[in-house]
């Protein structure tokens, strides 16, 4: 066996992550709000040894609403209730920086991490959704480098935070009457150009020392926040050539600022159709496309183009030479994405729209289990993926049917894991467990709470 295997994680939409799953009759759309129906998903992703489940949030209600599943589920009660249910699998969820407080999220994901035994991971997001200022008091939605401006100081905060309790900092020496050695624990005393936080956290260093990394974008913007700080990478593609780019871009700029560029893990989305035949599972891709609703549709294409277009244009070729590319529109990595399909398939209105229905982007693959298990073991070892976020068009017989039939193959070609080597999310990943650093010119509490160490009846707590 190859010493070097995928990643998986199961990629968790309501429903499914084709817009119209909520129709078709594989799926029960009245379970979407049962936490039941998702602690079974974990378990069975759990039983198969994937890394992680990842559950997606954002600020605001989504455009799509009246035509999809889209609502959004409170990502840290979800996570929860999922790691009651589970013991190995790790557990990501997203946050935004432009949107929440570096002290609350500190908070929410240390705690996740301590609950769940070293399984929380923080997808780093901006967002993108212009509608969610309003929810926060703001008058308009920052713009594009505003937001990755603070988003840098954002998790550079955030980790003084979760750095701010030495790992020998919780003592819980019973005959002493010590519970903490407030010598380790330090202020860190953050005042930059967005953010102002004294610290320390409220809870010792977390078990993985800090919560893994993830990000998701594949802008020029995204790619440099990725190679500094990501330890995992969602990203979008279309083509071979393209993730082999987006991959070997990544770990170059990793490699450049002194990180180790193994340590960073790249993981496409992938939604697959999986049938007994490859024209069964094109006729299930067909039967789901042929559910999508055009009002939502061309609204999307809207968003992602700035194309205003009736249903009466659905028939006819994609009008390029109208695509608006002013603004923050034309640096986004999907607006690119999709304009690459256009330029490279040159399809209909609504071919294209059947085309991002499936996965907003992400590949989608129609074929038997083998072909499928092809296409991953193509990517895996062609220098375009470590691994994949598993994106099933339908929920629950979508993952099932993967788990059951491609995970299998996967295995019997050494290219994924039998059990877990380890517990927690790091060490799923492969990643190191980072030690703290103290900030420059942090401070403990005041001497009056200062701990008097006494050597021989001290017990520190083993770091998990």
């Amino acid at each position: 066996m190859s010493t070097r295997t995928l990643h998986l994680n199961l990629f968790v939409y309501p429903g499914g992550h084709h817009e119209a799953a909520w129709r078709h009759h594989h799926t029960d759309p009245d379970r979407l709000l049962d936490i039941r129906f998702y602690q079974d998903l974990a378990r069975r992703a759990e039983a198969a040894a994937f890394d992680a489940v990842f559950f997606a949030d954002g600020p605001s209600l989504a455009d799509n609403v009246r035509y999809a599943s889209r609502f959004r589920l409170e990502p840290f009660t979800w996570l929860s209730a999922i790691a009651a249910a589970t013991e190995r699998i790790g557990l990501i969820a997203t946050a935004s920086t432009t949107y929440t407080e570096p002290y609350n999220l500190a908070r929410l994901f240390a705690s996740l991490d301590h609950l769940s035994g070293g399984r929380a991971g923080w997808n780093i997001v901006t967002t993108g959704a212009p509608q969610a200022a309003g929810n926060f008091g703001l008058d308009e939605h920052p713009v594009h480098a505003e937001r990755y401006d603070r988003a840098h100081e954002f998790v550079d905060v955030v980790t003084k935070l979760w750095d701010s309790w030495e790992d020998e900092a919780l003592v819980v020496d019973q005959q002493a009457g010590v519970f903490a050695d407030t010598d380790r624990i330090h202020e860190i005393n953050h005042s930059g150009r967005h953010l102002k936080v004294r610290g320390p956290l409220n809870l010792p260093r977390s078990p993985q020392g800090r919560p893994v990394h993830v990000q998701a974008g594949s802008s020029e913007d995204g790619r440099a926040f990725a190679a500094a700080y990501a330890e995992a990478v969602f990203t979008a593609h279309q083509t071979l050539r393209s993730a082999q780019e987006f991959y070997a871009d990544l770990k170059t700029r990793a490699a450049a600022l002194g990180r180790d560029p193994d340590q960073v893990v790249v993981l496409p989305g992938i939604s697959p159709f999986i049938g007994s035949t490859e024209a069964e599972a094109l006729t299930l891709h067909r039967e789901f496309d042929e559910l999508t609703q055009p009002e939502y549709s061309l609204h999307l294409l809207q968003r992602l183009l700035g194309l205003e277009l009736s249903a009466d244009e659905l028939d006819g070729p994609v009008p390029r030479r109208l695509i608006e590319t002013r603004g923050e529109r034309g640096n986004g990595s999907r607006f690119q994405l999709v304009l690459d399909i256009i330029d490279r398939e040159q399809p209909t209105v609504r071919q294209l729209l059947h085309r991002l229905a499936g996965a907003r982007g992400h590949r989608v693959v129609a074929g038997t289990p083998e072909q499928v298990a092809d296409r991953i073991q193509e990517w895996f070892e062609h220098g375009a993926a470590d691994g994949f976020n598993i994106m099933p068009p339908y929920l629950s017989g979508g993952f099932d049917l993967f788990a059951d039939q491609v995970v299998p193959i996967l295995r019997a070609r050494g290219l994924f894991r039998t059990a877990y080597e380890g517990t927690t999310l790091r060490e799923h990943y492969g990643l190191p467990r980072p030690a703290a650093v103290r900030p420059a010119g942090g401070s403990g509490p005041s001497p009056a709470a200062r701990f008097d160490p006494r050597a021989s009846t001290r017990v520190r707590h083993p770091v998990p």
